[in-house]
């Protein structure tokens, strides 16, 4: 197998990325109030536990494998969830939680721009946006951000767990490609032939 694998390579950088899209597709599920009785509240023990937690400890165990990216990003994003679990009870104002959210937002598009691969920018770049959207609507009271914000948390959830994660968790069990080599033309063979 290449060492390049675009779906996370390392055992770390697999379990950080279930981690993460279990915690978002919880919390985004949580948001959207499309299961009854379910609010984002509840999905407090798996921010805590599995978005902070576990999440955090997959990132260190990234950072010791030299993988930097998948490091840097588990460990911010588990510092992020165990603080939101842990703060919950907290009386903090709407504005102080409405800035909180916009400075992971910032540090969600950080990780959307920084590179890696494809499908790991994209759900960087939908978490940023429902950390957005989720911050507005703290700063205004209003429930359709909050929803809107939830849906593109469960998006960035789906394309984090299910796209990226799974596929690589299955790929390294059953051997599977998981990136895939560049090869130059045979001499005389070009594109448009």
């Amino acid at each position: 197998m290449d060492s390049d694998v675009s779906a996370g390579s390392g055992t770390a950088t697999v379990a950080g990325r279930l981690a993460l899209g279990v915690t978002l597709l919880a919390f985004g599920l949580g948001s959207t109030d499309l299961i009854d009785g379910v609010a984002a509240a509840d999905a407090l023990s798996v921010a805590h536990c599995i978005g902070g937690v576990a999440l955090f400890v997959a990132g260190l165990f990234a950072l010791r494998d030299r993988d930097t990216a998948a490091g840097a990003a588990c460990t911010v994003l588990g510092a992020f969830w165990f603080t939101w679990a842990a703060s919950a009870g907290a009386q903090a104002s709407d504005n102080a939680a409405g800035l909180f959210l916009l400075l992971f937002a910032l540090v969600a598009l950080s990780l959307t721009v920084a590179g890696g691969d494809r499908l790991g920018q994209a759900a960087y770049g939908l978490f940023c946006v429902g950390l957005v959207l989720t911050a507005v609507a703290r700063f205004t009271d209003g429930d359709g951000p909050a929803r809107a914000g939830g849906w593109f948390a469960v998006a960035a959830g789906a394309v984090a767990a299910g796209a990226v994660a799974w596929y690589a968790a299955t790929a390294a069990l059953a051997h599977w490609p998981t990136a895939y080599p560049r090869r130059a033309a045979r001499p005389g063979v070009t594109a448009a032939d």
